[in-house]
């Protein structure tokens, strides 16, 4: 496993658990924290034993978004309390979050703002603090909203509660975000790491690991594909291929048989050459 600086990896039987690691700086967001996180991610990915991902915040914050420490001209793309331009470098050609093989689940332990937010947007599945400060702030620091997030948050929450978080940078917390669809889970901020590693868990032992990464996917790339029945027949392809596979037969007689089942596909060499890259 490799070092890091600015995140902390941990083993947790099949599942990885990565604390965003700054702590004299409420874990803010720099291009190295984020090519750490990529070479995490690909690590873990490429590992079979490894079915899911969780990541938190060390302390009481998550990410308190970008570091500032380059005042004014911390969005100028020549601040060096933001990374480097090799860390940029590294982060930008990483393989996204949306297409590894593996469910990323976010822990939003505690505040959570501008890039932040940001990233657990990126991932799959997200539990937050009822209580933790949430905001994509960007307008209210002269910026627009970074990354994709003005064509990812209207798809995922609707076109107006998107238009009312993006436009204003208003502060809002968790609750109210699993209220509006943009977390899963809402809990007591003592109940949020637990919540995702019991969910991250569950998929290891109960679901398959090649039926799970054809799935994840499939929803992100049919959201832009425009035919419905070009998607129907794709996702009939792969569900009739699924259904060959070890996979399908030992997950009904492990239910039959009223047992843990044991996964036999590999999520880095079985996925079947159908799938959409």
């Amino acid at each position: 496993m490799s070092s890091y600086e600015q995140i902390q990896v941990e083993q947790q039987g099949p599942v990885t658990l990565i604390t965003l690691y700054r702590p004299t700086a409420m874990n803010a967001w720099t291009w190295q924290m984020s090519a750490e996180l990529a070479q995490a991610f690909g690590e873990a990915d490429a590992d079979d034993s490894v079915r899911a991902i969780v990541v938190t915040g060390h302390g009481n914050f998550f990410c308190a978004g970008a570091d500032l420490g380059g005042g004014g001209g911390t969005f100028s793309g020549e601040s060096r309390a933001i990374g480097t331009a090799d860390h940029a470098r590294a982060a930008r050609s990483a393989t996204p979050a949306h297409k590894l093989k593996t469910p990323i689940i976010a822990a939003i332990n505690g505040s959570a703002v501008g890039a932040g937010l940001t990233m657990p947007m990126e991932w799959d599945l997200r539990v937050a603090a009822d209580d933790a400060k949430l905001g994509f702030v960007f307008n209210r620091r002269g910026i627009m909203p970074d990354a994709d997030l003005i064509w990812l948050i209207p798809r995922m929450i609707g076109y107006g509660p998107a238009m009312d978080l993006l436009l204003t940078g208003r502060i809002f917390l968790g609750a109210e975000a699993k209220e509006l669809g943009l977390v899963h889970r809402s809990v007591p901020r003592a109940e949020v790491l637990d919540t995702a590693l019991k969910m991250a868990h569950d998929i290891a032992a109960n679901t398959g690991p090649v039926s799970v990464a054809i799935t994840k996917r499939l929803m992100y790339d049919f959201l832009t594909r425009p035919d419905r029945r070009e998607a129907a027949k794709l996702q009939h392809e792969l569900f009739a291929w699924t259904g060959r596979q070890a996979d399908a037969k030992e997950g009904v007689m492990a239910f039959l048989e009223k047992r843990p089942a044991d996964w036999k596909l590999s999520k880095t060499t079985g996925l079947p050459e159908m799938l959409p890259d």
